[in-house]
């Protein structure tokens, strides 16, 4: 396979002014990540800082309902609430082997943003967090758990106000600072080498959760499910079983409210092919190219575009993607909830709900992992007012 693609998407699409940082990140990445002293400091900071091994729980109500066996991989139990935690120590134990000072991240959720404050604040480094302005309003907690870290947090106010922008005015910062800063982007999306950087460090979910179902079960699960936006909670959990042929791989993607004319962020199922951010892979796009805004009552998936070796797997017929709409997510965040006792993030709701709703698919006795890659207690604002807009 060609360097720095997945099939034909993929590359490095950017200004002259950032080839030099990435040269140096794909350097880096080569010669630093493969040594003994940083595999132990990662498995250390993994143990002792994040949580890790995160465990795999098996939904005994809601499995009894459905018909078949229910497991969910518990991101949302990882230090900080999500996954976003196993990439940002990774990044910036790297950055800080490379003689940086400052991290950098966008963040749309802003899990992402609170996991990047949360490993500079660790390993002593500066943090500039970019953040759509929609997104700081729906997402305050998470800006003041930023703050509080020691992060200064920059509202994003062009364009859609959204993640897409936040990554637009990331990168510019960047090809300012790149002397002292690491750019950590937070998906597996953008120019070489940050989808495949993301994707190893990510991977740590699907070799766990192999292990773990292996060791529990004496077999792989049958599906392996996980909401997209950019992609990384779930090309890290897909990653360790793309080899294993039986085990179908499902990516989710926010359909919005599903009206006609409505926006949402079906990258996969509803674009195709072009460049943003970096990179060659599917896009929210008119016929002339152009980006169309996109939506999800999730702000982490609430992205137009998506990592290119997720296009790969969709072209190349290794994995599915499907569709659910903010109903259903809002749907599943209850009955999760209720049943259960975990409060999903939205994000992580849409992967619960296709599993449940595409029960009638799924043969009975089969076992459906599903990566649960935050916690909710970030979104029940946006569950309470979607209540409250449904009563009215």
């Amino acid at each position: 396979m060609k360097k720095g693609y997945f099939g034909s998407f993929g590359g490095m699409f950017v200004p002259e002014l950032l080839v030099p940082p990435l040269a140096e990140l794909e350097e880096a990445v080569n010669r630093i990540m493969p040594e003994k002293s940083f595999q132990e400091d990662i498995a250390r900071i993994h143990k002792d800082f994040v949580g890790r091994p995160t465990p795999v729980y098996y939904c005994g109500n809601l499995s009894r309902e459905l018909g078949f066996d229910l497991f969910l991989k518990r991101e949302d139990l990882a230090h900080t609430g999500a996954h976003k935690i196993n990439n940002t120590v990774g990044q910036a134990l790297l950055a800080r082997h490379m003689g940086k000072t400052c991290l950098l991240a966008e963040t749309g959720a802003g899990q992402h943003g609170v996991a990047t404050a949360t490993a500079a604040a660790m390993l002593g480094l500066e943090c500039m967090i970019f953040m759509g302005a929609l997104d700081v309003e729906r997402q305050s907690i998470n800006v003041q758990r930023m703050e509080l870290l020691g992060a200064r947090v920059e509202a994003v106010k062009s364009g859609t106000r959204t993640l897409k922008d936040a990554i637009n005015e990331a990168l510019r910062y960047w090809i300012a600072h790149q002397q002292d800063t690491h750019y950590c982007l937070g998906s597996a999306v953008g120019p070489h080498p940050f989808p495949l950087l993301v994707r190893e460090l990510q991977s740590v979910i699907g070799r766990e959760a192999r292990e773990q179902l292996l060791e529990r079960t004496g077999r792989l699960p049958d599906k392996v499910v996980a909401c997209v936006g950019g992609g990384s909670n779930a090309i890290g959990i897909f990653h360790p079983f793309v080899n294993d042929l039986k085990v179908q791989l499902v990516g989710i993607e926010a359909g919005g409210s599903g009206r006609t004319g409505d926006n949402h962020s079906a990258t996969l199922a509803k674009g195709w092919p072009g460049v943003l951010h970096g990179t060659h892979s599917f896009l929210l796009q008119t016929p002339e190219g152009q980006l169309l805004p996109s939506h999800s009552i999730a702000p982490g998936l609430d992205y137009p575009g998506v990592g290119p070796e997720h296009s790969y797997l969709k072209d190349s017929g290794r994995a599915g993607y499907e569709v659910v709409h903010d109903h259903e997510a809002l749907e599943a965040f209850r009955l999760l909830s209720g049943k259960e006792g975990i409060i999903p993030a939205l994000e992580s709701a849409h992967a619960v709900a296709w599993a449940i709703s595409d029960r009638a698919g799924i043969e009975p006795g089969s076992q459906v992992l599903v990566n649960l890659s935050g916690r909710g207690d970030k979104d029940l604002n946006i569950f309470r007012k979607a209540e409250q807009d449904t009563e009215n």
